[in-house]
């Protein structure tokens, strides 16, 4: 039975982390749409109730490859300066399911030149669960694993936030805690959740009346883990129409679609394809749908909300 639990922690251990050098927090191709995913400094930027959706389906021509949903809301408080948020995910790769449940918080510092910064606060949870009856064993006498596996970690996350009406930067560690698992009084991963860091900038350029140019990157950092860049350029169109180009670093090309089909609602849509060794597998693009709804009632629709 010993050499059972050490073939089971093994298959755990290569299908609920990235291996101890590799990126773990979900992939997104529309970041850029919801910051506060990775940055708890981004609540309350909006001026209202703010609500964005997204659904990701990676490489889907891979049997067990990951897809992911996204759910954020935030908006101002009464209390002055202060704003408050939710943020979910659900991230499904092969037998492995991890679900996010984290609270945000963010104080305003108001400048003259009409510059802001938030300092943002999150605590929250990781939900990781795995069942082992969609592995396959190489000795059908292992019944074992047709047990399931769970286990909820605690964690905490902090960012930074400066901006204007057409520029933004942003500094974020989302998890500051790195957790293990533990299965059994039996330490399965030492290091399963790293601690992440993220970069992140955007600015618009406006080039007459009815185009804008958005330009965005964020560069994700983990010890011990190639360094991930994602670079975006989006033309708007028009106050209504956003279309655009992605390339993130050594991995994939992409392209993105938006339109503003009121004041308050957006519909996105983006395609990425890899440019590494998943190149030559058919059908391995990913595909990503957004929503996004403003609660436009402290104030009136006036300009575009670029960030």
């Amino acid at each position: 039975m010993k050499t059972i639990n050490k073939i089971i922690a093994i298959c755990f251990v290569l299908f609920t982390t990235n291996s101890f050098f590799a990126q773990q927090d979900e992939q997104a191709s529309m970041y850029m749409f919801n910051p506060l995913h990775y940055n708890p400094a981004y609540a309350g930027t909006r001026g209202d109730l703010s609500v964005v959706g997204v659904f990701r389906s990676q490489w889907i021509g891979i049997k067990g490859a990951p897809v992911s949903q996204f759910l954020s809301a935030h908006a101002p408080l009464s209390f002055k300066n202060m704003s408050a948020g939710i943020n979910l995910s659900n991230d499904k790769i092969g037998a492995r399911n991890r679900t996010c449940f984290y609270g945000n918080y963010a104080y305003t510092l108001k400048f003259k030149n009409h510059t802001y910064l938030n300092l943002g606060l999150s605590a929250g949870g990781d939900l990781m669960a795995t069942d082992y009856a969609k592995l396959v064993a190489k000795d059908p006498n292992e019944v074992e694993v047709n047990n399931t596996f769970s286990q909820t970690t605690f964690n905490i996350g902090t960012g930074a936030y400066y901006y204007g009406e057409k520029f933004y930067i942003g500094l974020s560690s989302p998890r500051v805690l790195e957790t293990k698992l533990e299965k059994d009084n039996i330490t399965i991963a030492q290091a399963y959740t790293r601690r992440h860091f993220f970069l992140a900038a955007g600015y618009v350029k406006e080039i007459n009346s009815m185009l804008d140019i958005k330009s965005s990157f964020v560069v994700k950092m983990t010890p011990n883990a190639p360094l991930t860049v994602d670079l975006n350029v989006n033309a708007f169109y028009g106050k209504k129409y956003w279309a655009g180009v992605m390339y993130r670093y050594n991995e994939s090309i992409g392209v993105n679609l938006a339109y503003q089909l009121k004041e308050s609602f957006m519909f996105g849509y983006a395609y990425d394809f890899p440019i590494n060794g998943l190149s030559t597998v058919k059908n391995a693009g990913s595909h990503e749908i957004m929503l996004t709804y403003d609660f436009n009632k402290n104030r009136a629709f006036a300009s575009p909300r670029y960030f």
